[in-house]
């Protein structure tokens, strides 16, 4: 019998078995904690041209609740309403799917009672979320699957081995970093198709894996390490990966996402979703649900007002990412800011650190380090100016403040650190003595050297406007795009010397360029100056190490830059979110060549597929790059087979577009043979087709432009 056909007499008759006797409880002195929540509906998602839902044989949507306070007649109504309120938090209770069976001579309760979900998955949260929860101090909920009680019930007197299962290997998650061609690999969408490729640069022109129409409902989003690729449904979100196809690992239950934030070692994978409230008075409900990417499991919720998680901002109108993960690989903390305090929490066991968050009066803005537990915030002026803005440096877990700098007369704070982690810049806008306007500078903490010493730096021109700052990656310089638009300075400084004095300085400024957006190479070394959306997609190719620019050119309309995670290319594309002019993406050397261009109507995202730290040491690596010829001459000598397969290619092509124009002629030829008796009798008898028959005479034609009559007036 499927769920769906159970009844309450088959569940009364399994439930007789179950007669447990428990002591009376005063319902009276019963109190549910106030916003306690026990999960969301968590239905299967509906992933178009999919199967539908199944509905598991047996009684798999209902639980059994035990160690439910034993109540007189006249405490029945006020038990269930408490027991319903409880468990319709989790999912949808089916009409008259709360049975709680009444002793037919005290009239008292038993002590336990059924409920019945729509969906297994709802029954399966239900006993997950609320298994060992404290009613009062006498009655703390027991509670099991329905078929689970079954099965406990027929098993067997004696102990037999359990039947060992031959292993089966899963599936290769990092096959793709296997290719001969050493390629890498991003997803496209346009329209309502996916379409995940190899960017083969040899061939100029990417190569087909895997297409799918209606793969995602919104977008789809690589793991910071490329090993899953997510989707996002009606239902919830998915992860995909595998060698030979995109095959479905995990799916994670959360009605109307909209969504997703992977941890930093991909454990963890966070849902977001805002539902409008009905009354204009109540706030929107804001669910957040932390999942295990592996076995996707619920490990944590979070539920409230969009005011509690950050106020209006965005189109979901809270801050995203909402939780912000520590740099460690092992993703221990993740934190969110909230009114006056820094929530951090342990991933051990998904609670605040030391049972409390981190008091900080006022903190406006916090971040952590890319890769050790410490934590950078920023608190403005309180006070009107009487108690002075501050950046700290906190340590986790420990909540020990390292360090601390004072900021006077500021107006607003922005905290950039370097991928490393060795150091942070906090840009500082800062009021002038009259207060009418704001000037810029850079507080540059070094992380990594005793007592994190602080240098100051402020532009030659301090009135000039900060339009863009970014850190090398990995590296020690940054870059800065400064003055008036449409054509501002970029400014490059080093934060090390050629005698390693440890003061910053300056490189170089180059001037008046047409760039809004700074992307480094993921690697240093070379940087790409854009002028995105209003200056149509300005490009410039800069060689930092070198004070040179290798390219300028455009990609016109351009909205969004992205460099490949080896440093090697660079994909530039126009999406259709901003515009419908001429959607696509290119993508380009990294010293600017254009390698080869691919048109898309109703063009949506481009991402490169993330790749993995390295597994070779810093001396390996090292080893490497001194025997760097040794190796290549391998791909040179495949590069020059490419180049020849293109060229004799291109030579058969253009061959086979002559012969096609070479037909074409012959064939008017042709035509014009046949018809020129034809044309000679319509011209009565003249050779029309005789240049020598034509006479060319000049005629001159003149033509009135304009009258225009003054009258001059004398004295």
């Amino acid at each position: 019998m499927g769920a769906e056909g159970m009844s309450m007499d088959d569940i009364r008759a399994s439930g007789e078995r179950l007669g447990i006797n428990f002591s009376e409880v005063d319902l009276d002195a019963i109190r549910l904690p106030p916003g306690e929540d026990f999960g969301i509906i968590s239905d299967d998602e509906d992933l178009r041209n999919e199967e539908e839902m199944e509905f598991e044989a047996g009684f798999g949507n209902i639980i059994v609740v035990d160690n439910l306070p034993v109540v007189p007649k006249d405490k029945f109504e006020k038990l269930v309403g408490v027991i319903r309120k409880i468990y319709s938090q989790i999912g949808v209770i089916k009409e008259d799917g709360l049975w709680m069976p009444v002793d037919p001579e005290t009239e008292k309760t038993l002590g336990y009672c059924f409920i019945e979900y729509n969906t297994p998955q709802e029954a399966e949260l239900a006993k997950e979320k609320t298994n060992g929860y404290k009613l009062d101090r006498s009655h703390i909920f027991a509670v099991n699957l329905f078929d689970d009680i079954e099965k406990f019930m027929k098993v067997p007197d004696e102990w037999a081995p359990p039947e060992i299962k031959p292993y089966t290997p899963g599936e290769n998650l990092q096959h793709w970093l296997t290719d001969e061609k050493a390629r890498d690999q991003f997803v496209i969408r346009a329209s309502s198709e996916t379409e995940v490729l190899w960017n083969d640069a040899r061939h100029a022109k990417p190569d087909p894996v895997y297409k799918r129409s209606f793969w995602t409902e919104s977008f789809v989003q690589w793991s910071p390490l490329g090993t899953y690729l997510a989707t996002l449904h009606r239902q919830g979100a998915a992860v995909w990966g595998g060698a030979s196809a995109f095959n479905r690992l995990m799916r994670y239950a959360h009605p109307q996402v909209q969504l997703i934030d992977f941890s930093p070692g991909e454990r963890f994978l966070v849902t977001f979703s805002r539902q409008a409230s009905t009354n204009p008075r109540d706030t929107d409900r804001v669910v957040l649900n932390i999942f295990d990417v592996r076995t996707g499991k619920l490990m944590r919720d979070f539920k409230g007002s969009a005011d509690e998680f950050g106020g209006v901002g965005g189109a979901t109108g809270v801050p995203w990412p909402v939780f912000r993960w520590s740099g460690d690989k092992e993703d221990k903390y993740f934190a969110r800011l909230g009114k006056n305090v820094i929530s951090v929490y342990e991933t051990e066991t998904f609670t605040l650190i030391d049972k409390k968050s981190i008091k900080v009066e006022n903190v406006m803005d916090f971040s952590w380090s890319p890769t050790e537990p410490k934590i950078a915030l920023f608190v403005p002026e309180l006070g009107g100016g009487n108690q002075p803005a501050k950046v700290s440096l906190v340590e986790i877990p420990s909540k020990e403040e390292k360090r601390q700098k004072n900021l006077f007369s500021v107006s607003d704070c922005q905290m950039y650190w370097q991928s490393n982690g060795d150091y942070l810049a906090v840009k500082v806008d800062r009021y002038t003595k009259t207060k009418k306007s704001t000037y810029t500078g850079f507080e540059l903490f070094r992380i990594q050297e005793r007592d994190i010493p602080i240098e100051v730096l402020e532009l030659e021109n301090k009135n000039d406007k900060i339009i863009a700052f970014a850190w090398e990656p990995k590296g020690h310089r940054f870059a800065v795009i400064h003055g008036d638009n449409p054509r501002p300075d970029v400014s490059f400084y080093s934060m090390k010397t050629a005698q390693n004095t440890g003061r910053v300085s300056k490189l170089t400024t180059i001037k008046s360029r047409q760039a809004n957006s700074l992307y480094w190479s993921p690697t240093g070394r070379f940087i790409v100056l854009a002028g995105l959306r209003g200056m149509n997609g300005q490009l410039e190719f800069y060689n930092v190490d070198e004070l040179e620019t290798m390219a300028t050119t455009e990609h016109f309309m351009a909205t969004d830059i992205e460099w490949d995670p080896t440093g090697r290319y660079v994909a530039t594309s126009s999406t259709s979110v901003h515009h419908e002019m001429e959607n696509g993406f290119n993508i380009w050397s990294f010293n600017g060549k254009l390698l080869y261009r691919v048109l898309k109507d109703h063009f949506l995202q481009f991402s490169w597929r993330p790749r993995p730290p390295s597994l070779l040491s810093a001396e390996k690596e090292e080893e490497i790059l001194k025997n760097l010829k040794k190796y290549s001459k391998k791909y040179e000598i495949e590069d020059i087979e490419v180049t020849n397969t293109l060229s004799e290619q291109e030579k058969e092509r253009r061959k086979i577009l002559k012969e096609e124009w070479d037909r074409w002629v012959n064939e008017w030829k042709r035509i014009q043979e046949e018809e020129k008796l034809e044309r000679q009798n319509l011209r009565d008898g003249e050779a029309s087709d005789e240049e020598v028959e034509y006479e060319a005479k000049e005629v001159e034609v003149e033509e009135v432009v304009e009258i225009k009559e003054e009258v001059i007036l004398f004295d």
